[in-house]
């Protein structure tokens, strides 16, 4: 089956990572965050990939024709932002029978594959994964009823709208006349067409358990790492350590002194790090961490270095970037962003 990706967003809340790699090129461990959200289906599933977006996507387009991809990928262009409902339906004319569409930056536990089995049991027009959260008013909430039908859906309901802790999960099952329901334009699927789904019995959920991270800003995204370390999302390198670090090769091990802790982090090809604490923390290939600094929940770009002393807590630093000794700095980005 096809799969689209609703990958139109510029990444603003990773920058100045996204500046010049595309969000869904980043790499979580030794595969890129799209093969990671493909992956909620097998492989052997996926014929063609459809990449719904309008950022660096000729760079998207270049990267998978060159990569030993188990599937092929199409990108539908964006020429203005669309909205996640308007990204979808300008795939009207390239998306056929029943597919698999995934919000472009999430990470999970999901078997996409149970969604289908579900689809197809309630012959509905759109099946979601669902996943339970305390606070759900920055989401969009489902009521279900006994046969995981949704009752009703509500974009990102004030605190006293809440009727349900079930989210949406952006993971989904369609049948191409959900395309029907869809204006043309700009516009969003959350808001303007499943309500419309749920109210005519038309749509379809099921809970599920496990992990559910949205791997759009820094945090996430190092608990998107964190999950993908330990539940073996990888298909080369290694872990090592009591709280394991995933390390690209032995090389990159060997890169790290072992005078230095490295706990629940990345470490790709041609890193090095010196006498020094790296918790958290996400190093993309070639960066360089000098002696006695202690780098929490950052992301390090390729080719980075950070000096000698250095504090850095949740600090997203560019590919390239130099970090001078002693720097202190919680939050925000180095260089700063203008």
């Amino acid at each position: 089956m096809q799969v689209v990706v609703l990958a139109g967003g510029v990444g603003s809340r990773l920058r100045p990572w996204t500046n010049s790699i595309p969000k869904p090129l980043l790499p979580v461990l030794d595969q890129t965050l799209l093969e990671h959200v493909v992956s909620s289906l097998p492989v052997d599933m996926v014929d063609e990939v459809v990449v719904a977006g309008g950022y660096k996507v000729d760079q998207i387009k270049a990267y998978f024709e060159a990569a030993d991809a188990p599937f092929d990928v199409r990108i539908v262009p964006e020429d203005e932002p669309l909205g996640t409902g308007g990204a979808l339906g300008n795939c009207r004319d390239v998306v056929s029978g029943t597919f698999a569409c995934f919000n472009g930056d999430i990470i999970s536990s999901l078997d996409a594959s149970s969604l289908l089995s579900m689809h197809r049991t309630n012959g509905s027009v759109g099946t979601l994964g669902l996943w339970e959260v305390e606070d759900p008013t920055r989401f969009g909430i489902v009521g279900l009823d006994e046969g995981n039908r949704i009752t009703r859906f509500k974009e990102k309901p004030a605190p006293e709208e809440v009727f349900s802790n079930l989210i949406n999960a952006g993971s989904y099952i369609f049948n191409d006349d959900v395309f029907d329901w869809m204006p043309q334009g700009r516009h969003s699927i959350e808001r303007d067409v499943f309500p419309k789904l749920a109210a005519e019995g038309l749509l379809s959920g099921l809970p599920f358990e496990g992990y559910f991270i949205d791997a759009g800003t820094p945090e996430a995204w190092n608990l998107a790492v964190k999950a993908s370390i330990q539940n073996g999302r990888f298909k080369s390198g290694f872990l090592h350590g009591s709280a394991p670090s995933w390390f690209a090769s032995k090389a990159a091990l060997e890169g790290t002194t072992p005078f230095s802790i490295v706990t629940d982090s990345m470490v790709a090809d041609g890193c090095s790090i010196g006498a020094s604490d790296v918790f958290m923390s996400t190093l993309l290939k070639g960066a360089r961490i000098a002696d006695e600094s202690r780098l929490s929940s950052c992301l390090v770009g390729e080719g980075a270095v950070v000096g000698r002393g250095c504090e850095l807590d949740s600090v997203v630093i560019d590919h390239g970037a130099e970090v001078p000794d002693r720097t202190v700095q919680k939050g925000g980005t180095w260089p700063e962003q203008a």
